[in-house]
């Protein structure tokens, strides 16, 4: 049996085996440090080819991606960043300047969260590939996991999805979208390759559960897609959801350059939204949508069903289920 024959969820379920039951699973591993306080630790892997091009990613933008992406699973945890080490593998004619604007992209994004970058490590590779990982830290009960959904409460969306999908496609083809204006096709781009983690929703949230007296919140983000993180919040949670077609955040341009059907698919597939996904009771959700506006949206309902279905409250189109194998899988 080859790793392709399982793909990357069957990988994973093996992988796992290998770790405390009590820690794996989420964004990030939290162990606690003291009584009151956690800290979250977790590390992403990005490879040239798989992750990044110059094609469409320059080293500076690349680098903003891969510091921003650690932050993003901070974020989805309720963590606030510490710092991040950097492992690098290059090969050893690239460009010292492609090495400097890499890590100036980086940089420039830990910046904005008062993050450093603490350490590392640099070796010889054929392919460049860079492993960062982040550093958060959480108050115990504040911490956001996965499986804590429960039926009845409501989802949210914290901002629009599909934007990222659609850079990607105007830096894969310039032919698409010439009927954009210069500033819409520019905001589309950047979504790509400067996407910016939702740091800023976690003093809401807290704000509103305090008030509420409760922390009662499940999440994750949304890097590889709307769909996956309803569905691994679901699976985490032993919880099944209804998905209104109709209310999920996409962005207003889009229909000026793609069908509603591609919109919808690059919405909940296309990832790399950095969007945090949030299951919590009703009335908190309301409140949060309003607090955070620019396109947050309640999406739907966790059910006492194990199915997750996208409905469609226009009546327009036939109810489906939601399914992990149509966003991106790296095997």
């Amino acid at each position: 049996m080859k790793v392709k024959d399982i793909g990357e969820q069957g990988l994973l379920r093996i992988l796992q085996k290998f770790c405390p039951a009590e820690i794996v699973g989420d964004d990030c591993a939290v162990m606690p440090t003291n009584p009151n306080q956690s800290l979250a630790i977790t590390t992403d892997m990005l490879v040239e080819g798989v992750h990044f091009s110059d094609r469409t990613t320059g080293p500076y933008y690349a680098g903003w991606r891969a510091a921003a992406a650690n932050l993003s699973d901070l974020a989805a945890m309720g963590a606030t960043p510490l710092a991040v080490t950097v492992a690098l593998a290059v090969a050893a004619d690239t460009a010292v300047e492609w090495v400097e604007e890499f890590y100036r992209g980086m940089t420039a994004c830990l910046q904005e969260y008062h993050t450093p970058i603490v350490g590392g490590d640099v070796v010889r590779s054929p392919v460049v590939t860079v492993a960062i990982t982040a550093f958060g830290q959480v108050e115990c009960d504040r911490t956001i996991s996965r499986s804590n959904a429960r039926s009845g409460w409501a989802i949210v969306a914290t901002g629009v999805h599909g934007a990222s999908r659609a850079g990607l496609e105007l830096l894969l083809n310039p032919e698409f979208g010439q009927n954009l204006e210069k500033v819409d096709r520019a905001s589309l781009i950047l979504a790509h390759q400067c996407p910016k983690p939702r740091l800023d929703v976690l003093p809401i949230i807290r704000e509103i559960l305090d008030s509420a007296g409760e922390f009662s919140l499940a999440g994750m983000d949304s890097s590889d897609g709307l769909a996956d993180a309803i569905i691994q919040i679901c699976r985490a949670s032993g919880v099944g959801a209804k998905v209104d077609r109709t209310k999920i955040p996409i962005p207003d341009i889009f229909s000026e350059i793609v069908s509603t059907e591609k919109a919808l698919d690059w919405a909940l597939y296309g990832g790399e939204d950095f969007e945090l996904v949030l299951f919590l009771p009703i009335a908190n959700a309301q409140l949060l949508v309003e607090k955070i506006g620019n396109g947050a949206a309640i999406v739907g309902t966790a059910t006492d069903s194990t199915d997750i279905w996208l409905t469609d409250s226009s009546g327009i189109y036939p109810d489906g289920i939601l399914k992990l194998d149509r966003g991106f899988q790296h095997f």
